[in-house]
C-alpha cells in the first residue's frame, strides 16, 4: 500500500497521482499544502525537510520526495519493460524525454505562465510578460509536437514515464485564456489522454480553488 502525501491540485501530485493510477497501485492520500495546511507539522517535517509535496511511502519504507524521484521509483518498481524498459539503452531515451518535460515544459509553464494567469488577480496580470512566457514556452512544444508526429506517445509506441512528465501539464496549458499555437500533433495527444481513465480522474481536476480573484 502506498500512502501520499499531497493536495489534488499540485500539478506535482497530479503527476504522481496519474502515474499511480496507470499502474493499477493501491494507495491512500492524505491532502497536505495550502488549503490543507500540514506541511509546518514536525511530523511531516520528518517525511520530507523541504515540507514540500508530493511525498510517498511505500509500505515501510522510507519517505520519498521530489517528483521526479518518486516517479522513477514507481516506474522501476511497478512498471512494465513498456512503461520503465529494463535495458538501460532504451530507458535512457524514456528517461531523455522525462527529464526534458520536466524542465522544459512543466518548469517553463507553471511559474512564468499558469501563475501569472490564475494565481495573479487579473488587475495585477502582465500581459506582455504572460505571452512572452507562452511564446517561450511554445517553442518548446514544437519539438514535442515533431516528435509526436512520429509516434502516438512522447517516447515512442506506448505510454512510458515520459508522458506522465509531458502529459500532466497539457490539461492546464490547454484550459486557461491564453492564446495558443496550432500544435496539430501535441492537441491529438492532449485528446487522446483525455480519453484515459487515470488522467480523467488525478489531472482533469479543478483548479478554481487556486485562482486569485
Amino acid at each position: 500500500m502506498l500512502t501520499i502525501w499531497g493536495r489534488k491540485t499540485s500539478s506535482n501530485v497530479q503527476a504522481l497521482m496519474w502515474c499511480v493510477g496507470e499502474l493499477g497501485l493501491p494507495y491512500t492520500r492524505h491532502d497536505a499544502g495550502l488549503i490543507h495546511g500540514g506541511l509546518d507539522t514536525d511530523a511531516f517535517g520528518a517525511l520530507n525537510p523541504n515540507r514540500t509535496v508530493p511525498v510517498l511511502q511505500d509500505g515501510d519504507g522510507a519517505p520519498i520526495w521530489e517528483t521526479g524521484a518518486i516517479l522513477r521509483y514507481l516506474a522501476a518498481t511497478y512498471g512494465d519493460d513498456g512503461f520503465w524498459p529494463q535495458d538501460s539503452h532504451p530507458r535512457a531515451q524514456v528517461d531523455k524525454w522525462a527529464e526534458w518535460a520536466k524542465i522544459n515544459i512543466a518548469m517553463e509553464f507553471t511559474v512564468p505562465v499558469f501563475w501569472r494567469v490564475i494565481r495573479t488577480a487579473p488587475q495585477d496580470q502582465d500581459t506582455d510578460a504572460i505571452r512572452t512566457a507562452v511564446r517561450e514556452l511554445e517553442h518548446k512544444l514544437m519539438i514535442a509536437d515533431r516528435q509526436l508526429s512520429h509516434a502516438p506517445f512522447l517516447a515512442g509506441p506506448e505510454l512510458t514515464l515520459a508522458d506522465i512528465q509531458l502529459g500532466h501539464v497539457l490539461h492546464r496549458y490547454y484550459d486557461i485564456e491564453i492564446v495558443r499555437a496550432d500544435f496539430m500533433h501535441l492537441r491529438q495527444y492532449y485528446d487522446d489522454l483525455c480519453q484515459r481513465p487515470a488522467y480523467r480522474e488525478h489531472v482533469m481536476v479543478s483548479y478554481d480553488s487556486l485562482r486569485i480573484r
